[in-house]
């Protein structure tokens, strides 16, 4: 047996008598209001023959790793065995010390030597105990071992927003499909300025870090968005922008992933929501499925904009040119629903994200399993 590691951070309501000491977090926002933000970690304690047997399992897209079975598995563990730890806050007159920068400074730590992070946001219907379970599972997939690429470490840091952790599909239930939809997309939108204030605070860790004269690391961060995680990404760019007292973002990571986006196709580009996304980063990548599910649905009976998970980007020469987009259908055989909207969790999806993460250029066509699609160069499909 081992015990996994995870860093959270919540603006979801804590459960149990004392913030400092939580039981759980819950399905609405912190009592503080719900840009509060709460600083973390878990433990699990797991059973490493089986870990490795769900990353060595081979997926119906014929590349090894089953994300979604060993979110599962998981998920029971933290429920039966999993202890949190929230980082202490002193805010007195003579001291302030925020959980925010108590988990930075041991986060500086573990990237000194050579780790590099990942901050995960997850989509609709997901709740604390299967948001933590999803970041665990995401995490060992990221450092699974590829005998073709040099080993690159990953933390992942999950953002975990008052989803309600209700998911359901039935003709019969199908308003409450769409009220449960309604009310998370409700609470994404606001939970989008928790995520830009706590960007903002990566940011300020920075600038504090330059001004005291500390060297960089040199190591990455990275950001993966998956499904209406992606629309908690979009309000948050504006809360970015709002405090942001220079004409561009700060670049403060190195790769975005928007997977299964449920944004409209048009964000990216210029006058829309996320048009200044690229700026965020060094390179950005939608991983899409013409056959999601998930995302037919946002578009059909929830009347939505077709979905940039969906077929990717509108309009692809009107984006930027930093921003690539890779079409999974191809690979995606077996039509149940977890693969069709949690690829990235699976096989050969999941290794094309280790790759951009190991820094393997977009273009290698010995390291990827890639085809250009058209005349574009930032256009792909996995095969």
């Amino acid at each position: 047996m081992a015990d996994l590691t995870l860093y959270y951070v919540t603006n979801r309501n804590h459960v149990g008598k004392d913030y400092k000491m939580p039981e759980e977090y819950g399905s609405g926002f912190s009592a503080d209001g719900v840009e509060n933000l709460r600083f973390g970690k878990v433990t699990v304690e797991v059973d490493e023959d089986r870990i490795n047997g769900y990353l060595c399992t081979l997926t119906n897209d014929s590349g090894e790793g089953d994300g979604t079975k060993l979110t599962e598995y998981l998920e029971k563990q933290f429920r039966d065995n999993g202890k949190i730890n929230a980082f202490a806050e002193i805010l007195d007159k003579k001291t302030q010390i925020f959980g925010s920068q108590a988990m930075f400074e041991e986060l500086k730590i573990k990237m000194m030597k050579s780790t590099d992070t990942l901050v995960y946001v997850h989509g609709y219907a997901v709740s604390w105990h299967s948001a933590v379970a999803s970041a665990l599972s995401l995490q060992q997939m990221l450092n699974k071992k590829d005998d073709h690429v040099e080993k690159q470490n990953v933390i992942v840091i999950l953002f975990t927003w008052p989803s309600d952790g209700r998911y359901v599909i039935a003709d019969k239930i199908t308003k409450v499909f769409m009220g449960a939809y309604r009310s998370d997309r409700a609470e994404a939108k606001v939970s989008g300025e928790a995520l830009g204030r706590g960007i903002l605070k990566l940011r300020d860790f920075f600038i504090d870090m330059r001004k005291k004269g500390e060297t960089p690391c040199n190591q990455s961060i990275h950001l993966l968005c998956h499904s209406m995680g992606n629309y908690v990404l979009q309000n948050a760019l504006s809360k970015i922008s709002n405090h942001t007292p220079t004409s561009a973002l700060p670049s403060l990571f190195e790769h975005i992933f928007l997977c299964s986006a449920d944004v409209d196709d048009t964000v990216l580009e210029s006058g829309q929501p996320m048009e200044v996304l690229h700026q965020l980063a060094s390179s950005v990548s939608i991983y899409y499925n013409r056959e999601d599910m998930a995302l037919w649905l946002s578009d059909s009976l929830k009347g939505n904009p077709d979905r940039l998970g969906t077929n990717g980007a509108a309009r692809p020469a009107a984006i930027h040119k930093k921003i690539h987009q890779i079409d999974c259908t191809i690979i995606i055989h077996e039509k149940i629903f977890a693969s069709e909207h949690s690829y990235y969790m699976y096989g050969k999806t999941n290794r094309d994200i280790r790759l951009s993460i190991a820094n393997i250029n977009h273009y290698d066509r010995t390291s990827r399993k890639r085809e250009q699609i058209g005349n574009l160069t930032n256009e792909w499909k996995l095969v």
